[in-house]
């Protein structure tokens, strides 16, 4: 035996090797997991570092190594956790997340399945019909126009098999190269009109990615369009084909991105029927915990599906019970901002940018980067914010406590999609609204604004004075200014965090700046896009906890309605206009907070003053005026130094 010689304290010892070994492998087979995970956040193969961060790759499987055993086949681009085989114990608790589910609506029952599959063949005929018709009037040869083809594609979460109960379809029209996108938006819509089965049809060519959306026998459909440069569109297309991506518009790579990524995912995971069980769930959770909302700095529907792909590649025989707590368990240890890959990246040499922080700044800045795995690779969660990640890592440790005691018989899978209390969870809020007279401008006006909020939190994560500032992707009706008036209005709510400073115990807060960049660059791309209608307004305001309820409706604050509390507050409000208000006694809040400036007695008629629960809004939250632009109603830029204060 090798022994070798050890002192301490004067004293000589023996110790045998075989035992160190024994005793070091019992620790690691202890410990192991903790340690796998770790090395697994560290996958970014080091092509991808940049000059002062070089990140160490994970090689096969770290256990597997050490116990001189052969690597098996893998998923993804490391080994994996553990080949452990699911237990009888995990099977029951499978069951009973099924069972746990249910309630949510998450499983479309078999009729409506089949209902979906004969719309959507409906359409793949209508598509090969439109094509054989356009392909006669550009004088194809018969021969031809017999096998020219044509096909409905789909992506998203029904491609992926998670679709839920009523939920939409994403689709795409894929033509052969003599058929042009103007045949799409004119000739194809003409054919759609005339079905009978199609209702509220609508074209939206001139979008980053055009799309015709409809209802197809009660089914909200999006259908895509992309041409080939191919003569025929064969039924067994496989659109995975990189080859395909030659000689394309980037419109149409674009169109194509969807069903390229969903495919490949698909393609990535070990057990299809485990993932689709376990992004049920891992979906459900983040609608119920508010952080599903790509567009508001949080994960969308195709990054959650990588995230619980990565979870299949590393626990490959697990089922979905174990998968939904090895999901917790790795992503909430894992080292952001290293990325998440499910493959390699490949460069097919076709020019197209991919997500590449050595060629692109940029994407150095990218905070919570998931890679999709299609060529051109991108960043599907661009958007998360210091915020968002902040508040989705702390998600994810929830839900890693939760699913402990799951595990250990101590809860019941219900816990785990109790919905959380936002309007509890902070002490300051703040309010924002966006209104139009009609229906139709106000459909227009809230997507546009709903899409730059990320822009808002991203201001007030720069001020040195907020910690955090976390919106709720959950929007309510607003209030109405009067009811002879018709107006829609939209109200989103943000929960702000302020630094708590030891050397002051007042502090004033100016929210002006972020608030006026944030309102200025909505209106400025509502005229550039001429969208923009008079009345269409951005309003926002500052209120206390304990003062949501007169704001929101009876279903989130069952307490007082916004015009009882409006009418009992009138007087208490002008007071507030003249003077900040002392808050100290209010055992609610570790500071005091005043109400926000007065608007002055010069802003236009045209442009109400709306009064929330602590005062008006400040004149950052109006309506700015753009250069050369003079809009009735608009405050005039002197107005701006009006300010929002926080003490």
């Amino acid at each position: 035996m090798e022994h070798f010689l050890y002192r301490l304290s004067g004293v000589y010892f023996f110790i045998d090797i075989q035992i160190l070994y024994y005793f070091f492998m019992c620790f690691f087979a202890q410990h192991q997991e903790k340690f796998l995970v770790t090395f697994c956040c560290m996958d970014i193969k080091s092509s991808y570092s940049d000059h002062n961060h070089i990140c160490p790759v994970f090689s096969p499987s770290t256990n597997q190594v050490l116990l001189g055993r052969e690597t098996p086949k893998h998923y993804g681009i490391t080994s994996p956790i553990s080949l452990a085989q699911a237990k009888e114990a995990d099977l029951v608790l499978t069951h009973r997340l099924t069972e746990a589910l249910k309630p949510y609506g998450v499983f479309e029952e078999e009729l409506e399945l089949q209902r979906r599959i004969h719309v959507l063949g409906k359409l793949n005929t209508l598509v090969k019909e439109w094509i054989r018709d356009v392909s006669e009037t550009k004088n194809l040869p018969a021969s031809v126009i017999e096998t020219v083809g044509g096909k409905i594609f789909t992506f998203g979460s029904y491609r992926l098999g998670v679709h839920t109960k009523g939920a939409d379809i994403d689709a795409l029209c894929v033509a052969p190269r003599h058929v042009e996108r103007t045949d799409f938006f004119s000739s194809f819509l003409d054919k759609l009109k005339e079905q009978e089965e199609v209702k509220d049809l609508r074209a939206v060519e001139e979008a980053f990615v055009p799309v015709i959306k409809l209802s197809f026998d009660s089914i909200e459909i999006d259908i895509l369009f992309a041409r080939l440069a191919l003569q025929t569109i064969p039924e067994n297309l496989d659109l995975r084909d990189d080859g395909l991506l030659k000689n394309l518009d980037i419109r149409c790579i674009r169109s194509l991105n969807g069903c390229r990524v969903t495919d490949e995912i698909l393609h990535l995971v070990p057990n299809i029927e485990n993932f689709r069980l376990t992004l049920r769930t891992i979906k459900l959770w983040a609608k119920r915990h508010n952080i599903y909302s790509n567009i508001l700095g949080f994960l969308g529907g195709v990054s959650w599906a990588m995230l619980v792909a990565r979870t299949c590649q590393l626990y490959p025989n697990a089922v979905a019970s174990t998968l939904v707590h090895k999901f917790f368990l790795v992503f909430s240890k894992w080292e952001w901002p290293n990325p998440v890959l499910l493959k390699q990246p490949e460069d097919c040499n076709l020019n197209l940018p991919v997500w590449d922080p050595r060629v692109t700044p940029s994407d150095r800045y990218h905070l919570m980067p998931i890679i999709t795995p299609a060529y051109p690779q991108q960043n599907s969660t661009y958007n998360v914010s210091a915020s968002t990640r902040a508040v989705m890592v702390d998600e994810f440790k929830q839900g890693l406590a939760i699913t402990d005691e799951i595990l250990q018989s101590k809860a019941e899978w219900s816990k785990l999609f109790e919905a959380p209390n936002f309007f509890q969870k902070y002490k300051h809020y703040i309010v924002l609204l966006a209104s139009a007279p009609t229906e139709k401008q106000h459909l227009e006006w809230v997507g546009l604004v709903e899409s730059k909020i990320r822009i808002l939190v991203g201001n007030l994560e720069k001020n040195e004075y907020i910690t955090l500032a976390h919106v709720n992707p959950q929007s309510f009706p607003g209030p109405r200014e009067s009811r002879e008036k018709e107006e829609v209005s939209t109200m989103w709510v943000i929960g702000v965090i302020f630094k708590k400073m030891e050397a002051s115990e007042n502090l004033n807060v100016d929210l002006t700046i972020d608030i006026q960049s944030f309102t200025d660059t909505v209106y400025r791309q509502a005229m550039n896009s001429k969208m923009f209608e008079a009345d269409m307004k951005i309003q926002a305001m500052h209120v206390k906890r304990r003062q949501l309820h007169q704001l929101l409706p009876d279903l989130v604050m069952p307490k007082l309605s916004f015009c009882s509390v409006l009418q009992h507050s009138t007087e208490g409000l002008r007071q507030m206009n003249d003077s900040s208000l002392d808050l100290s006694l209010d055992s609610d809040n570790s500071m005091s907070v005043p109400s926000p400036t007065a608007m002055p007695a010069t802003v236009p008629t045209s442009t109400p003053v709306k009064c929330g629960p602590l005062g008006p809004l400040a004149a950052a939250a109006g309506q700015p005026e753009a250069p050369a632009v003079k809009r009735p109603g608009s405050p005039m830029q002197e107005e701006r130094k009006n300010s929002i204060f926080i003490v």
